[in-house]
């Protein structure tokens, strides 16, 4: 109750600090936590928003039924208290006419948690509604094509580098949160490692910024893979221009640029036309997201690919309804896109639309014919007459021709290939694709994929690079006794073969350990050391072993064998 008036009225609750658990503080008063508190304070806000229209007069009932009402959220029902849910469901019933209250709670697990957490007694006084959120895999779908698949938003992600991204996603965390860190690292990590990543913006800013462009920078273009490739392409005198003269390099940048942006625009449009064709074939060999077409075209030419071969295969098997559906998304696809050379493309998508429907009026005439000639052919009672018609027949279905509809079938296949070919080339094959693509995957794998076992190894082999502890230096190799037990138990399981003798290994670790000890001690305290020695080396060899560096042997009592090998 503490909790739902502070957060009702607007203050702040501190409920382990509060000294009087029945009161809170709201502006210069203290109202006590009960629900006759609640309810004035609802009326109380009601009967402003009534004053406030006071054109429409209600009455009781109908005031009842049009109040605002009061949503609590519980977010984890399973981790919520029992007793105090199930007495705030019931005085909450109570007060219902009063304080109309909605609650809604989050459940992790299965809908049968609320019966098995809630009595009979009290699971009866709630009207149970059940609703889901859309699954995380269509959350992520939306993020990719808002952020990804549009050409408004300049930076773009490499193959490899979306697919690590896709792949965290789908095999760790199902986070599209965590996708979207990630994606911000990409542009945090494009944007401080790319010096020309300053021309990363819309275009009508980019060519501005070409011509403020300084000479180092004009070299960096030079220096880009994709412009080199570009300069041994053109004729000698260009050659000569685009590698001496600023000015001139500028001015191709620039149209290089416009380029790009246009490549861009008519990309995804014809990369949505091919998903819709591709995603309702059997067994999906392009796969069913988008994302799994956009990574494919963008690691290689699609078009070379079986998967690509044999979707084609596929597609030339759908029926008219199937292709007069998917026919008509790809106009409404490209009529909305930003493209500028769609125009003859939706023109001819509608004269096949158009084919199809004559073909309809044209099926219910030939069926009336064929019907017609089967009746003729009941007709003929003579055998021989008979036995040459059904020979004709049957030689005619073998030396079959495509029909008016297979022909179209395979124009309209066809031309959807030509639009793939022309627009879905991979980016990498795109000059200057470097200033918009970040490409650098194992730079992200480093900050997104976790590797404890060199961590372990860095914090155990060389403790001052985490504790910054000037006492932890250490030269080379050298073990310093000021380390922590654990990690000298671990320096000297590297200097061991694949068993290790304990009692070695403790003579080793107490010489180590007693060196910075006073050699003039007497026996007893001499013995008392040796026991806490003793138990400081037991207590990180337990520690190793829980890490999962050595395990006991059973070959030997008094051994026990390691399990890492090399530097880590």
């Amino acid at each position: 109750m503490q909790k739902l008036i502070g957060q009702l009225m607007n203050c702040y609750v501190d409920v382990d600090s509060l000294e009087d658990e029945d009161y809170v503080q709201v502006s210069q008063n203290r109202i006590r936590c009960s629900m006759t508190s609640l309810i004035n304070w609802y009326e109380s806000v009601t009967e402003k928003t009534d004053s406030e229209t006071p054109s429409k007069k209600r009455t009781s009932s109908s005031r009842h039924c049009q109040s605002p009402l009061i949503v609590v959220v519980f977010k984890d029902m399973e981790s919520f208290t029992t007793k105090v849910l199930q007495d705030f469901i019931v005085i909450s019933s109570q007060h219902i006419h009063e304080l109309p209250l909605v609650l809604i709670f989050g459940i992790a697990t299965s809908p049968m948690i609320i019966h098995s957490l809630l009595p009979h007694s009290v699971s009866s006084l709630l009207c149970i509604e059940l609703f889901q959120s859309l699954s995380c895999k269509e959350h992520l779908s939306t993020v990719i094509d808002k952020l990804l698949l549009t050409a408004h938003f300049p930076f773009k992600l490499g193959e490899k580098v979306m697919q690590v991204l896709i792949n965290v996603f789908l095999y760790h965390d199902f986070s599209v949160q965590n996708f979207m860190k990630g994606f911000q690292l990409c542009i945090l990590e494009h944007f401080y490692s790319e010096p020309l990543s300053v021309l990363c913006c819309q275009l009508v800013d980019a060519k501005k910024r070409v011509n403020s462009l300084s000479h180092n920078q004009c070299e960096n273009i030079r220096r880009l893979p994709s412009f080199r490739r570009y300069v041994e392409s053109q004729v000698s005198e260009k050659q000569i221009a685009l590698l001496t003269a600023d000015g001139f390099l500028k001015e191709v940048v620039q149209k290089l640029l416009e380029d790009l942006h246009v490549y861009h625009e008519n990309y995804i449009p014809v990369l949505r036309c091919l998903h819709v064709f591709t995603s309702s074939l059997p067994k999906y060999p392009l796969g069913k997201q988008i994302r799994e077409l956009h990574c494919a075209c963008l690691e290689n030419r699609v078009w070379e690919t079986e998967e690509y071969e044999s979707s084609l295969q596929l597609a030339r098997m759908l029926n008219k309804s199937d292709l007069v559906t998917m026919l008509q998304q790809c106009v409404e696809i490209l009529v909305s896109s930003s493209g500028k050379e769609f125009d003859k493309t939706v023109e001819k998508l509608k004269e096949f639309l158009t084919q199809f429907q004559q073909l309809e009026g044209e099926a219910i005439q030939e069926q009336d014919v064929s019907v017609s000639s089967q009746k003729e052919l009941q007709k003929k009672t003579d055998l021989y007459h008979l036995q040459k018609s059904l020979l004709e027949l049957k030689e005619s279905r073998r030396s079959k021709k495509l029909t008016k509809f297979e022909m179209l079938r395979f124009e309209v296949v066809d031309y959807i290939d030509s639009l793939v070919r022309n627009y879905l080339v991979p980016a990498d094959h795109k000059t200057l694709h470097e200033i918009m693509y970040f490409n650098t995957a194992s730079v992200l794998r480093e900050h997104l994929n976790a590797a404890p076992r060199i961590a372990l190894h860095t914090a155990l082999n060389n403790p001052y690079s985490y504790l910054e502890n000037e006492a932890l230096k250490s030269d080379g190799g050298s073990i310093s006794n000021k380390a922590p037990d654990i990690c000298i138990v671990y320096k000297l399981h590297l200097e061991c073969g694949r068993l290790i003798n304990l009692s070695d290994w403790l003579e080793a670790f107490s010489t180590v350990v007693m060196g910075a000890e006073d050699p003039n001690a007497d026996a007893a305290s001499s013995d008392q050391v040796d026991d806490v020695i003793h138990a400081r080396f037991i207590r990180a060899v337990s520690e190793l072993e829980l890490l999962g560096f050595i395990k006991p042997s059973k070959q030997k009592a008094d051994h026990v064998a390691r399990l890492t090998w090399g530097g880590c």
